[in-house]
């Protein structure tokens, strides 16, 4: 029997045409009226509704994971207005990546850049504690202008087509792009006084991952944030985005967190965390639940998106 990468070798250029495709989509996305667009992603949100069935089971148990205490009849709109929260992702990256700045940050309502300011004329980085929420790639070209150096880290993807747009969509913005295990060049980055955008909400195994609470249920998770703030002297604020009915977006700059960091890296990260919750409930059909947020987690803890669960 064929192996899976001799299958994923075999069909590799139809993936790249795909992508391609997908990519010429974008930039013609971006010419149409605002309305319109918004009216295309909600549409092809619905159809992934139903044609991705193992992507609604991941994001159907987390919800009901998560946000258990609602009546079922919520989580199950949630769940349906978290797909068309996912097809809006897609035209609000388009936005990001190929539209015009001056036009994306008309859309936007900053609030509390002061925090920024003062973090940054500690001259030491600033971190900005986020997470995963559909429509954070629309945000760079409003955040670029209150930085004077912005960095984030990247996934690689197995699509050379794919990172090729990523590296150029994101690097209208960033002035640093480093991959996610590079904390040597988040850390040359931070005491150059950029501003680092961070986030540790989704599944994670590597060195430092500890089992947390994420809506009450145990998660693997990256603790290194405290310890990167201890080791460069940067501030950790809470970065948070999200869309409005209204048609308008809004970015939120919090505060630091008093005691933060405490040489506890757990309880940093549990404290950080515990406001990532909070956002979310504000608008949960916008946080990417289409992720497997508790996979990887020792026995004897289930795991929750095997069939029988």
């Amino acid at each position: 029997m064929p192996s899976d990468n001799f299958w994923a070798t075999k069909f590799a250029p139809l993936r790249y045409a795909v992508a391609w495709l997908g990519l010429a989509w974008m930039r013609l996305l971006v010419l149409l009226p605002y309305r319109v667009q918004m009216a295309l992603g909600r549409a092809l949100g619905r159809s992934a509704y139903v044609l991705l069935p193992r992507r609604r089971r991941v994001a159907a148990r987390n919800i009901d994971t998560c946000l258990r205490d609602l009546p079922s009849e919520q989580r199950a709109k949630i769940l349906k207005e978290h797909f068309e929260a996912l097809g809006l992702s897609l035209v609000e990256m388009a936005m990001g990546w190929f539209g015009s700045p001056e036009a994306v940050r008309s859309r936007i309502d900053v609030h509390g850049d002061e925090h920024l300011r003062t973090a940054l004329a500690k001259g030491k980085g600033v971190v900005l504690f986020s997470a995963h929420f559909t429509p954070f790639e629309f945000f760079w070209a409003a955040l670029r202008p209150l930085c004077p150096k912005l960095a984030g880290m990247y996934k690689w993807q197995r699509n050379p087509v794919m990172n090729e747009a990523m590296t150029r969509g994101r690097g209208r913005h960033y002035d640093i792009m480093i991959s996610k295990d590079d904390v040597r060049g988040m850390l040359r980055a931070l005491r150059d006084n950029a501003v680092f955008w961070y986030a540790a909400d989704q599944s994670y195994g590597g060195k430092g991952s500890v089992l947390l609470p994420f809506f009450g249920e145990p998660a693997m998770t990256n603790t290194a944030i405290g310890r990167i703030a201890r080791m460069t002297g940067a501030t950790i604020l809470p970065y948070y985005c999200r869309r409005l009915a209204n048609g308008r977006y809004e970015m939120t700059i919090g505060a630091p967190l008093d005691g933060v960091p405490s040489g506890d890296d757990a309880a940093d990260t549990r404290a950080l965390m515990r406001l990532v919750e909070d956002f979310i409930r504000l608008c949960p059909e916008q946080y990417w639940w289409i992720h497997q947020r508790f996979k990887g987690r020792p026995a004897p803890l289930p795991n929750l998106y095997a069939a029988s669960a």
